[in-house]
């Protein structure tokens, strides 16, 4: 398995699961929860800005995924987990979409490595 798909299985898995949980539940989330989001965007932030230097000076055509991680995601995520269970509606709509795309756009790419697969092994 490459290291995209365990990215996909990743996000599938734990990722889309937490944000349509947290989205979902609004102010009914654990307020432990908050502080494991706050937590996660700060390390996003950090993350991706200093990946997406990394893939700006390189050139990289996945530079995108690093901008969005670093200035969506990341700042939505410290945005509700700093303001807990008085975060606004409109965040937990964000959050619910981007649980729905991450699904959706890991999803697709495991449908597309496992088609791969099947047409490499015939």
């Amino acid at each position: 398995m490459d290291s995209h798909t365990i990215l996909s299985v990743f996000h599938i898995i734990c990722v889309a699961p937490l944000f349509l949980f947290v989205g979902f539940q609004r102010a009914d989330t654990p307020e432990w929860l908050y502080n494991v989001l706050f937590g996660l965007g700060i390390l996003l932030v950090v993350y991706h800005g200093i990946k997406a230097m990394i893939r700006y000076y390189s050139k990289s055509l996945s530079l995108w995924i690093n901008i969005i991680h670093a200035l969506l995601i990341g700042p939505l995520l410290i945005w509700i987990g700093f303001f807990g269970k008085k975060t606004s509606r409109p965040a937990y709509e964000l959050l619910l979409i981007a649980g729905f795309g991450a699904l959706g756009y890991h999803l697709k790419n495991i449908l597309v490595q496992t088609q791969k697969i099947t047409k490499a092994g015939e």
